[in-house]
């Protein structure tokens, strides 16, 4: 079922995507995993799509992203296998919801998509087992790990590229029940594939990262984990439309705005 936030009528609310409309929840979206007895919702009112503001399904304390974690991407970069999850952050403020405006800051003259499939974290986790990780699992969504490549390049490491504000899109809705480990994952820039690959792909699967990481940070209701980027990474430009999709989730589409503050 795909859960969401969304704001209609002035006020910002829960709800589920049912056969295209929207229909208002009195859970929040981490909350709403339990099973809905649709009947009784039939008395609430169903918004279309195109009447509500897609709002980024959750607010994270944290979003962990995982680098170089396809195989195909690996073999196109020509790089060995990493033996460990590469792991570095993105802050909370880098978030913005589906039909939201990237800007494309004028500290970069490179700035790159990247596709990935995001997992949504249920409840607080830490020194997680494999066995156990898909417990802590609320679902999943689509998230574009914008990067500014030249910087990124520049710099030796990560934070300053990965970080911009806008550079974080999430959504647009997450879905809780999907099988993780066989979903088609893909982006078109201006409605040309530029990624096409399976998340079966992975080196690390959900259950290894979720794992892994809560050995080393805590993990909080609604915190974040990015999957990694299949192959096929490239540039943006001011004007292009980016399209990042995750089999069995949905669409999450973004354009690019110049920063008309410098």
């Amino acid at each position: 079922m795909k859960f969401l936030r969304y704001t209609a009528d002035n006020r910002e609310k829960n709800g589920i995507l049912i056969n295209g409309g929207v229909i208002e929840v009195d859970h929040s979206v981490i909350e709403a995993t339990y099973p809905f007895d649709i009947e009784d919702l039939q008395e609430k009112k169903v918004y279309a799509l195109d009447e509500v503001k897609i709002l980024p399904p959750v607010s994270p304390s944290k979003i962990i992203c995982v680098g170089l974690n396809y195989r195909d991407h690996a073999e196109e970069l020509n790089m060995e296998l990493p033996k460990e999850p590469i792991l570095f952050l993105k802050p909370a403020t880098s978030i913005i919801g589906h039909g939201d405006e990237i800007i494309y800051p004028p500290q970069s003259n490179q700035v790159d998509y990247e596709a990935e499939m995001a997992v949504i974290v249920s409840k607080k986790a830490k020194n997680v087992q494999i066995v156990d990780a898909l417990d802590y699992v609320a679902g999943y969504t689509v998230l574009n790990d914008v990067t500014a490549r030249d910087l990124q390049q520049r710099d030796g490491q990560w934070t300053r590229a990965k970080s911009f504000d806008t550079f974080c899109p999430l959504g647009p809705w997450m879905e809780n029940d999907l099988d993780p480990s066989n979903q088609n994952i893909s982006l078109m820039v201006n409605g040309q594939v530029r990624q096409d690959s399976n998340t079966k792909n992975m080196i690390f699967t959900v259950e290894e990262l979720m794992s892994f990481i809560s050995h080393i940070m805590t993990l909080n209701p609604g915190d974040i984990i990015a999957t990694g980027t299949p192959p096929g990474v490239g540039h943006l430009s001011v004007g292009d439309v980016v399209e990042a999709s995750v089999e069995g989730i949905g669409v999450l589409k973004n354009k690019i705005e110049k920063n008309l503050l410098f």
